[in-house]
């Protein structure tokens, strides 16, 4: 039997309010707040001024080591180690021992389910903290990802579930990383349910993960929605975009879903009458965005331009037009560029005099003409001289030609 000294719950204060992992170099803001170095050094590289925890603006962006807190990390990660795994042939032993028991457990779940849900913890505090007996861990853990995507579809219950995705989540992130292929049968009903059942009753940190999760299935396993799922799982992952008081994993996890799902063109329709570019707009113009979260942002909207729906949304939000056109120059060359082929489809390719008073009331104009004084790509150059001629009155639509740029490659259909 696998003892239950194997199950370990990690003091909440002791994981990055970012990562959620165990810090290994905590370091405080000036606001108070801990997080792991390495964790908040990317949050303020990327552009950001705010506590990611209180988004209080900050006052300086000093980053002081917490060594109380580091000692104490060091001294439980050692009693921890000590008492769970006094050498590596033990790890893989139990390891081993849990994930047999649980694949016989998942097969007659009627039987066992309060030890899958027990099993499972297990194994998710054991990956969290033992970061040399992960690897080991999740190599022999990959068969149950049939079984515990099955189990997934039978149950409702949220909190199992949860567990079910994070350790789902866990899994396959080093089932990308060994290169093998487990091929999972995405179309059954009940499993659809479940994911259902998570995005719209679970808390946020559920939803959150299951968005990773879905990310996770589409990037190498191949997930496509049937005709009838499309637009609820569209509206579902702008509403975590709309009720997530702009937490950036959040945010992340879904543009990243959204990006991967409308890249068929068939499915830029179904984004917009979902309401995708009401939310865009919302984000676009209120978050405090990383100039990552801002490229996402600004690609769906793109990608949004490529149909007339997605253009006749984007030319009746004059606030969306406004933000699109303060992002250039201001975030990063990609964003610049998504943004000036949003203007130049509207404006140029097909004409339409709403996008260009809104551009010309944003001081589009006055934008364009430094962009073309720095050191920008032939192509964004090359949309930026047609602007500004549309946007002076003297252009014509009809002889423009179509540019190949990092984006979208813009046809007029």
């Amino acid at each position: 039997m696998v003892r239950d000294d194997l199950y370990i719950t990690v003091p909440s204060y002791f994981r990055c309010p970012i990562s959620l992992d165990v810090m290994k170099s905590p370091v405080s803001l000036s606001t108070g707040v801990t997080y792991d170095r390495s964790s908040i050094q990317r949050w303020l590289e990327g552009g950001n001024n705010t506590c990611p925890a209180t988004m209080q603006v900050l006052q300086s962006k000093e980053l002081v080591p917490n060594h109380t807190l580091h000692r104490l990390i060091q001294i439980w990660l050692s009693s921890v180690a000590k008492d769970i795994v006094p050498n590596q042939s033990l790890t893989s032993d139990k390891a081993n021992e849990l994930i047999h028991q649980l694949e016989t457990q998942l097969n007659k779940p009627g039987l066992f389910s309060p030890l899958i849900n027990q099993n499972i913890s297990k194994l998710i505090s054991f990956a969290d903290v033992m970061e040399e007996g992960n690897g080991k861990l999740i190599a022999k853990g990959r068969r149950l990802l049939p079984s515990l995507l099955s189990f997934f579809g039978k149950t409702k219950d949220l909190s199992l579930l949860e567990r079910i995705i994070s350790l789902c989540n866990i899994l396959l992130k080093n089932e990308i990383d060994s290169g093998d292929s487990i091929r999972i049968d995405m179309g059954n009903r009940d499993f659809k349910e479940s994911v259902m059942v998570c995005l719209k009753q679970g808390r946020l940190e559920l939803r959150i993960a299951v968005v990773k999760f879905l990310e996770l299935m589409a990037s190498h396993l191949f997930l496509e929605l049937s005709e009838d799922d499309d637009v609820i799982y569209y509206s579902e992952l702008l509403r975590l975009i709309s009720t997530s008081n702009w937490n950036n994993e959040a945010l992340e996890a879904s543009l990243c879903l959204l990006i991967r799902l409308v890249t068929p063109r068939r499915n830029r329709v179904k984004m917009v009458k979902a309401g995708g570019v009401k939310v865009l707009a919302t984000v676009l113009s209120e978050a405090e965005l990383s100039p990552g979260l801002t490229e996402k942002v600004l690609k769906l909207v793109e990608t949004a331009s490529g149909c007339k729906e997605g253009r006749n949304e984007i030319c009746g939000d004059e606030k969306l037009l406004g933000a699109i056109v303060k992002k250039v120059l201001k975030v990063s060359d990609l964003a610049t560029e998504y943004a000036v082929t949003v203007m130049w489809s509207l404006c140029c390719l097909f004409g339409d005099k709403r996008a260009v008073g809104a551009v010309v009331k944003s001081n589009g104009m006055g934008k364009i003409l430094v962009l073309l004084q720095s050191n920008c790509s032939p192509a964004v150059r090359q949309m930026c001289g047609d602007l500004l001629r549309v946007l002076r009155g003297n252009g014509k639509t009809s002889c423009l030609s179509c540019y190949d740029t990092k984006t979208t490659h813009i046809m007029p259909f």
